[in-house]
């Protein structure tokens, strides 16, 4: 069916874990490392994933694909191109080791994620190793949930401090006949916020939005005529403008070495940043700031809006990378985590202390 090698080294990583586990240690799970850096510095021993690879079950008909958690992720995305299929979250992979379980662990997602969804949208199953060195299956073939929680989707995001994730089953989309990239002048991004929230009430092939240095633009995706028809309406410039640029953000904006700010808010809340560099897409939801921030206040004015504020790459080490959660929050995620993790061996404070 593809290149990628089948290997399972599940029997082996669990008698690590177990080993692990008699001996009070903790791990640091490592898949192609692409995705380090995002989390809290920690030191753990280093337990290797990334050679529990293949594709367990593709069906392209089904629009399902069930893989091995180390098969790298640009592998992977080349086969369902050859079949004219694609993850329809769109996720970086920042950098060629990209594998799936670092994927689903980081929960990270690109422009398409705002109209198509994010990866919990397309998780259907996962298989994971626990701290009490078990196997366990979400589902997909095997229903088993825990107090109520849908286990598949909780493993999306959670930097891999609940389990090794060993497989995923990931529903997948056909891949749009056509795309267009049209370009908009907006001089500020509250002109950018209002008009593509507008846009949004009405039935446009939107798949990605952006707004930088004055420029809107707007990707459509679907049927030729469908896409045409709308950019007729729209009007507006074709631009040439690659989007995976900016989903593995090797854009300009991104370079250099300064700190980069994640902001989540509603969509059509206002721009707070004056004339700090940013960078806006997901319809407004998604913000990017480039440059020294006061993450703290920062923090505040986002959560008065109903957003948070992710100090994302290169911020000082003493700035807290996720946003602080409430105390009963809190509580929750450590409950899942002792559930998980009694010993607390994997990934420890990768996401918050205690955690």
């Amino acid at each position: 069916m593809s290149a990628i090698a089948d290997v399972n080294i599940e029997a082996e990583l669990t008698s690590q874990i177990v080993a692990v586990a008699a001996t009070g240690g903790e791990i640091e799970i490592i898949g192609g490392g692409s995705k380090r850096f995002y989390g809290e510095p920690f030191e753990a021993l280093p337990v290797d994933v990334s050679g529990n690879s293949g594709i367990i079950d593709y069906d392209p008909a089904e629009l399902v694909i069930t893989l091995r958690a180390g098969c790298k992720l640009g592998e992977v995305e080349a086969l369902l191109a050859e079949h004219r299929q694609m993850f329809g979250f769109e996720p970086p992979c920042y950098g060629l080791d990209a594998t799936i379980g670092g994927m689903v662990a980081s929960g990270l997602a690109g422009p398409r994620r705002a109209f198509a969804g994010g990866i919990r949208d397309f998780v259907l199953g996962v298989k994971i190793l626990d701290g009490h060195g078990q196997i366990n299956q979400f589902g997909g073939r095997v229903i088993k949930n825990v107090a109520g929680f849908d286990v598949s989707r909780l493993m999306v995001g959670s930097l891999g401090t609940l389990g090794i994730i060993l497989e995923v089953s990931i529903r997948v989309i056909p891949v749009y006949e056509t795309e267009l990239t049209l370009a908009f002048e907006h001089g500020s991004a509250d002109q950018h916020i209002r008009w593509i929230n507008e846009l949004g009430s009405q039935p446009y092939p939107i798949s990605a939005s952006s707004w930088v240095a004055g420029r809107s633009l707007l990707r459509l995706s679907g049927s030729a005529q469908g896409v045409q028809q709308a950019a007729d309406q729209l009007g507006g410039d074709p631009a040439d403008f690659n989007w995976s640029e900016l989903k593995e953000q090797t854009l300009d904006f991104f370079a250099g070495e300064q700190p980069l700010t994640r902001i989540s808010l509603p969509p059509a809340s206002p721009d707070r940043l004056g004339d700090l560099p940013q960078l806006i897409e997901w319809g407004g939801a998604q913000r990017w700031v480039c440059g020294e921030v006061d993450i703290p206040s920062l923090r505040n004015e986002a959560e008065g809006m109903g957003g948070s504020v992710c100090a994302f790459r290169r911020h000082d080490t003493d700035v807290p990378v996720f946003h602080p959660l409430s105390p009963a929050m809190l509580k929750l995620q450590r409950n899942l985590k002792s559930s998980f993790d009694p010993a607390g061996i994997f990934n420890p404070g990768r996401i918050y202390p205690s955690l």
